[in-house]
């Protein structure tokens, strides 16, 4: 990855506000910008942190724990490590770096942190400044060489997801399905699941983000699986819905009503169209066939270093597409006491469409 690129990108985004200096928090951000993966053990406790200095150098502050995989996974960076905290570290570092306005990120600062921070500010004579939304904003469009990375992330969530399908009939809950996924995803070199996989079924399939538990995974029932790996950093997410068995007629119904609503969410992906309109195109098949209030989610969103990120694929969002941003279409029906069915393949926006980079099509042709 061309992280020289990218930080140079960062600096004229400092320029344009007139900092000195941005502390990078954000774990994603981090990674996208130095390489380094290590995550963090929820917001509180921080892995380390970027310090980009738009005329001088980018420091990576981190702890002992930390030290050999920064010096292993960076290139270019100056890695200091703080014995006495963080804000020791830099109550020292800001003032011999000659910083007087420095930018934050507090989409992902603790209300107790960005407090800290501005007491030093004024302790040390520097403007501390909220940000939101930088980093992330240059994350939206993929390179090539990020679109093949989340390729490769989408191939192997998929073969997984195909080993496992196969083993359905041994699999007596939905716990057990879920632990063998997350399992075999790291046995085949996923780093982690990018979410808690979800197995739901019968009735629990109707929940769209249910929790998989010791429900039996009975025959002639419907199953939602919904799954994702990281690799190379970089995320998948799928959703595939079957029945257990044999089917009825209303369990093809609205599957094929849903995958009728995916494929026209699809085709209405390209370049210059507004998020909204996407939506709309799968939403008005559902709603015409009369279950508009069973789908009540947005259609999708973007998968990129998070999997949940920008650009939100909703009703009222009115941002326009850009070639190269990628996102998932997923359609879905949940009706309370029967069970539910989702859709989800990732795609690729380009000018005159989008590439849709699954490829399995387990019960996506009933």
């Amino acid at each position: 990855m061309d992280y020289s690129s990218r930080l140079a990108g960062i600096r004229r985004s400092m320029a344009a506000r007139a900092l000195d200096a941005m502390l990078v928090s954000q774990p994603e951000n981090r990674r996208y910008l130095s390489g380094y993966s290590a995550a963090d053990h929820g917001i509180a406790e921080s892995s380390g942190l970027l310090l980009i200095v738009r005329s001088g150098s980018t420091y990576l502050l981190t702890d002992f724990r930390f030290r050999q995989q920064a010096e292993a996974e960076t290139e270019g960076l100056t890695i200091l490590v703080y014995a006495k905290g963080i804000f020791a570290l830099l109550k020292t570092l800001l003032p011999e770096l000659g910083i007087g306005r420095l930018g934050f990120e507090s989409s992902y600062t603790l209300h107790s942190t960005a407090q800290r921070l501005f007491d030093l500010g004024r302790l040390a004579d520097i403007d501390m400044i909220p940000l939101k939304g930088i980093v992330e904003k240059m994350r939206l469009v993929k390179s090539e060489e990020e679109i093949q990375h989340i390729r490769r992330s989408v191939l192997l969530n998929e073969q997984v997801f195909q080993k496992a399908f196969k083993m359905l009939p041994r699999m007596e809950t939905e716990i057990d399905m879920a632990l063998e996924i997350a399992a075999e995803m790291r046995r085949q070199g996923g780093e982690r699941e990018s979410f808690e996989t979800i197995v739901a079924a019968g009735p629990a399939s109707s929940l769209p983000h249910a929790v998989p538990g010791r429900r039996e995974i009975e025959p002639n029932t419907p199953v939602v699986v919904d799954m994702g790996l990281v690799l190379d950093g970089y995320c998948s997410d799928m959703t595939r819905s079957f029945c257990h068995g044999k089917p009825d007629d209303r369990y093809l119904e609205i599957h094929r009503l849903v995958r009728r609503a995916q494929l026209a969410g699809i085709r209405a992906v390209r370049a210059g169209a507004r998020a909204s309109d996407v939506d709309k195109a799968a939403r008005s098949i559902i709603a015409e066939a009369g279950y508009g209030k069973n789908f009540g989610h947005a259609l999708g969103h973007g998968v990129g270093m998070a999997v949940h990120e920008e650009p939100r694929i909703s009703p009222k969002s009115r941002k326009k597409l850009r070639s190269g941003m990628v996102i998932t279409i997923e359609p879905g029906i949940y009706i309370p006491g029967w069970g539910g069915i989702r859709l989800e393949d990732m795609v690729v926006v380009r000018e005159d469409g989008c590439e849709n980079i699954n490829t399995d099509t387990t019960w996506l042709d009933k």
